[in-house]
């Protein structure tokens, strides 16, 4: 069985998710959108045929909800004949914008075969991402300066007329200074660099490249979408503690530091990313009918097939 053939139940699980974490947005709370979000992927995840893993996802067990690294997931657990699936999922991506109901907030996974999704501890990592062109040109390896150029040589344009977006944070101070010092265009975002990320391979946007260190789970997500959009994408694991580092060493072969390709983290063609929009942005949010129904979109990116494509749906809440 293929893993897209399970799409309509991880379908349901980023819709699920979605709705529930929508009754939470503009309220404040971004851990209460979180909880629901969580709970509801979990609840259809209980219920899908397959012998499932996380791979990547919020952590180990603790008192917050959360879908916990190594979690088993689906109704086959341990049966010889199942889907033996790994999951890298964020139920809610953009916590804090669906408490401020701000845009791109989504419920996003991506599954693939057992072992062929990193798995590694719940840490940050350093990401470059960009349209197709940018295959073979942009890397973690060079500095802004050279991944700059290299992006405007390929895509025709000049520095001033480049884009790129970086997550808001202290941590990215040298690199926008860096990014000014080479008169491009600087996209500060609070949360969402999966939507970011998206954006930068999509040649209907006006985002050229995606740097900066986000969340390691959401860079796992994005290099399998961006594997199905046949665009470069780099990870570099980051720890902000030795309880981080410790992990990765027990759970990864190897050097834990290394700059991770696309179709290294998502090392399977036979691999699905979905995400299903909470607040508009990179795909319409939630949005209510009445009589107790609610339309949800969706954007699916079939690794296997090279197909790609947005869907809406009604779901009765």
């Amino acid at each position: 069985m293929a893993t897209a053939d399970l799409e309509h139940y991880f379908l349901e699980a980023t819709e699920a998710a979605a709705v529930a974490a929508s009754a939470w947005r503009g309220k404040g709370d971004g851990k209460a959108a979180d909880g629901a979000a969580v709970e509801a992927m979990r609840a259809v995840f209980d219920k899908v045929p397959f012998d499932g893993r996380v791979a990547i996802g919020e952590g180990e067990r603790d008192d917050a909800p959360m879908l916990w690294i190594g979690e088993p997931l689906g109704s086959m657990q341990g049966m010889p004949q199942a889907p033996s699936i790994d999951i890298a999922v964020d139920p809610l991506e953009c916590t804090n914008h669906v408490a401020k109901n701000l845009p791109n907030a989504m419920a996003v996974l991506a599954a693939a075969p057992r072992g062929a999704l990193l798995h590694a501890p719940d840490c940050y990592m350093d990401k470059i991402a960009g349209p197709s062109e940018l295959k073979g040109e942009i890397s973690l390896e060079a500095d802004v300066a050279y991944n700059v150029e290299a992006a405007c040589t390929v895509l025709g344009k000049p520095p001033e007329e480049l884009n790129v977006v970086a997550m808001d944070r202290p941590r990215h101070d040298q690199l926008v200074r860096d990014l000014n010092e080479q008169s491009v265009n600087v996209i500060l975002i609070g949360d969402g660099d999966v939507s970011a990320a998206l954006n930068s391979a999509d040649p209907e946007s006006h985002i050229d490249m995606l740097m900066g260190i986000g969340a390691a789970p959401e860079g796992v997500i994005t290099a399998t979408a961006l594997r199905g959009l046949d665009a470069p994408f780099e990870g570099r694991l980051v720890f902000k503690n030795d309880g981080h580092r410790e992990r990765a060493e027990r759970m990864i072969d190897g050097d834990i530091e290394r700059i991770w390709d696309r179709d290294e983290l998502c090392s399977s063609e036979d691999s699905l990313f979905i995400g299903t929009g909470v607040c508009s942005g990179r795909t319409r949010g939630v949005e209510t009918l009445g009589d107790g129904k609610v339309s949800v979109h969706s954007e699916i990116i079939d690794v296997a097939n090279r197909g790609h494509r947005f869907l809406s749906s009604e779901r009765e809440i």
